[in-house]
């Protein structure tokens, strides 16, 4: 409903914008052809008509983006919320159960499992939190180590296989030979590449199938490519994914739940690092594939 609201409310302030700029633009236009002859009456309004228009133009064009990052702040409030609630709900439950009643030995390793899992979901959500401000402080390239790349892509691989209880066939990582380094954060890294395949693996649907690579161009530069088979991203939307808050639309009313801070967090690690990462999608239904660009480490 508040979404809702703050769409009217955009497209309100647009047309008050347009309506505001044709108005000025009738008037100046009128006032230049009223005094063309008079040089400094000309020229004033030359003046006066570019100052206007170029004030309203930013008025409105600032506006439009306080809205836009309002709701973006809205739907991450929303988001974390729900993160946060739910699994501290299903604790709760667990153990008013155990407190009431007697439970079986089996029924309660199951419960215990379940609230490890729900204290996982909880614990990763804070992280990601805390990870997202911490990004936004640029790390010093003096306290940079050299990273073994391929050894830490497969523990993440791994990782990430153990948290959603993956059978070994969906995600494939094809490895390199050891050896291969990078100069970096080796926790920050670690961040960045668990998101890229925890995005993978979430998105991917009904159809989990991730493959995961590691390329070498040149002496320089080592890519690592996340690729999945899944609900695939509008061409209008790729380059947005990586801002902070920013989630899919239609992605984002789907079962399908997060803060729009992995990717962001994605970023910030790599920028940080001296790379890059983009994504490429054929369209929706066409499945994903996020690149990650890191300089080599000249040892």
């Amino acid at each position: 409903m508040r979404i809702a609201s703050r769409r009217k409310t955009l497209v309100f302030f647009i047309v008050l914008g347009v309506c505001l700029v044709a108005a000025a633009i009738a008037l100046n236009v009128s006032w230049i052809i009223l005094n063309w002859r008079e040089g400094i009456l000309f020229l004033l309004g030359v003046i006066c008509f570019i100052a206007i228009i170029a004030g309203l133009i930013l008025y409105t064009s600032f506006l439009v983006r306080e809205i836009r990052r309002n709701e973006q702040h809205d739907t991450f409030i929303n988001a974390v919320t729900h993160e946060l609630k739910t699994p501290i709900t299903s604790i709760r439950l667990y153990l008013e159960t155990l407190q009431s009643r007697e439970v079986d030995p089996t029924q309660r390793q199951q419960f215990y499992r379940s609230m490890l899992l729900d204290a996982d979901r909880l614990q990763s959500t804070v992280e990601q939190v805390l990870k997202a401000g911490e990004t936004s402080q640029k790390p010093q390239a003096k306290d940079f180590v050299d990273v073994d790349f391929g050894k830490l892509v497969r523990e993440c691989v791994e990782l990430v296989k153990t948290r959603h209880h993956l059978p070994p066939a969906v995600v494939q990582y094809e490895a390199v030979s050891n050896g291969l380094k990078v100069r970096g954060d080796a926790e920050n890294l670690r961040t960045a590449i668990s998101n890229i395949l925890d995005n993978a693996v979430k998105y991917s649907g009904g159809n989990m199938d991730v493959s995961v690579q590691i390329e070498t161009p040149d002496d320089k530069r080592v890519l690592l490519r996340v690729r999945d088979r899944g609900v695939g991203i509008p061409a209008d939307e790729l380059k947005r994914i990586f801002k902070r808050f920013y989630r899919v639309r239609r992605l984002s009313q789907s079962k399908v739940k997060g803060t729009g801070l992995g990717l962001f967090i994605v970023r910030s690690i790599a920028k940080s690092h001296g790379g890059k990462v983009s994504a490429e999608s054929a369209g929706e239904g066409q499945g994903t594939t996020v690149t990650l660009e890191l300089p080599r480490s000249a040892a």
